[in-house]
């Protein structure tokens, strides 16, 4: 009877020892609140500001397939992007950025991915390829990496931001957020 006791006892002691966990990650969960918006990059150096994005690759199937050969590291053993941010763009590996998330993605221009891509990332594992990557390789890993969260859009360096591929630099969508800016608070809506 007694080891009867003793399993009951254990049974109740793991009953207790879950719910309370459960507890905590919830309460964990609640404590950290909602998802904070992602924090805009810094801006890129004078050395990296005017590079862009070479007319003619942002969605071109022939570009993108080089730069998917290089993204999954069948054009250089040394370089495999995928080992870390996923075949598909989501991380495979702790700390990696996740590539489809497109709202994120848009907070770096061009510029900046190819800053990123060249110098790497300080304070994370992201490495420098500027020594593995010619600056033509680098601009095509771009371009498909943009292909997992930003997919038929491209980088407007006339107006600074992302826009549906081909959309004119006199578009009224590139007014739009510059005219919310400047509207008073209290104007009718």
């Amino acid at each position: 009877m007694s080891v009867f006791m003793d399993d009951r006892s254990n049974c109740a002691y793991r009953r207790t020892l879950n719910a309370v966990a459960m507890a905590v990650m919830g309460w964990m969960l609640v404590a950290c609140g909602e998802a904070k918006p992602p924090v805009p990059p810094p801006p890129p150096p004078p050395d990296y500001a005017d590079k862009h994005m070479p007319d003619g690759y942002w969605n071109n199937p022939d570009i993108l397939a080089e730069g998917k050969a290089i993204f999954i590291g069948a054009e250089n053993i040394d370089v495999n992007c995928a080992s870390c941010h996923g075949k598909d763009g989501k991380p495979v590996k702790a700390g990696a950025r996740d590539f489809r998330g497109g709202e994120h993605m848009k907070l770096f221009s061009d510029s900046q991915w190819f800053w990123r891509v060249s110098e790497g990332v300080k304070g994370t594992k992201m490495k420098a390829w500027k020594s593995k990557l010619s600056e033509d390789e680098r601009w095509k890993v771009i371009a498909y990496e943009a292909t997992f969260g930003l997919k038929g859009m491209e980088y407007n360096v006339t107006h600074g931001q992302w826009a549906p591929m081909g959309t004119p630099d006199d578009d009224p969508m590139f007014d739009a957020p510059k005219a919310a800016e400047k509207a008073p608070a209290d104007a009718p809506k």
